[in-house]
C-alpha cells in the first residue's frame, strides 16, 4: 500500500472560511474525507502547520519512509529556500499543489522556491489539485 502525505502551509486551516471566491467553502479536513474515500488503498496522511520549521520536521520524517507528499505550502512557497532544501534532502517525491492560479495573482506569487525540487506542479485546479497530485504519485 502506498502511503502518501499531503502538507498544506499557512492560512491554508482557513479554508472554507478564508476569501470563498478564492479558495471555496469547504473546509481541507472534510475534502480530505473525499480523498481517502477515492483512495481507498492509499494511506493518505494530512498535516498542515502556519510554522515552518513544523513543515520542515513533518518532510524529514515522512520523507524518508513515505512514497510522495503532495505540499501546498501556501506562501512559504514564495519565501522558504529552507522548504525547497528539504524536498531536495529526502528520496520521496513531491508535487508542489496550489488552489488558486497563482500566476494569475501578485507579481511576488509567481515564483516558487518548491517547483525545482518537485515532480510537478498542479495550479488554479482548486481542491481537485490534490486529487490529481495523488494520482501522479500513485502511477510512480
Amino acid at each position: 500500500m502506498k502511503q502518501i502525505l499531503v502538507i498544506n502551509g499557512p492560512n491554508l486551516n482557513l479554508l472554507g472560511k478564508r476569501e470563498p471566491g478564492i479558495y471555496g467553502s469547504q473546509s481541507f479536513e472534510a475534502y480530505f474525507e473525499t480523498l481517502q474515500a477515492t483512495f481507498p488503498d492509499v494511506h493518505l496522511t494530512y498535516f498542515q502547520s502556519n510554522h515552518e520549521g513544523a513543515l520542515l520536521d513533518k518532510i524529514h520524517e515522512f520523507g524518508f519512509v513515505g512514497d510522495g507528499i503532495v505540499i501546498n505550502a501556501g506562501a512559504y512557497t514564495h519565501t522558504s529556500v529552507a522548504l525547497g532544501d528539504a524536498l531536495s534532502a529526502v528520496p520521496a517525491p513531491a508535487v508542489e499543489v496550489h488552489i488558486s492560479n497563482v500566476h494569475a495573482r501578485e507579481a511576488f506569487r509567481h515564483h516558487s522556491y518548491l517547483s525545482a525540487k518537485c515532480k510537478g506542479v498542479i495550479v488554479g485546479m482548486g481542491l481537485m489539485g490534490y486529487e490529481l497530485g495523488i494520482r501522479y504519485l500513485v502511477s510512480l
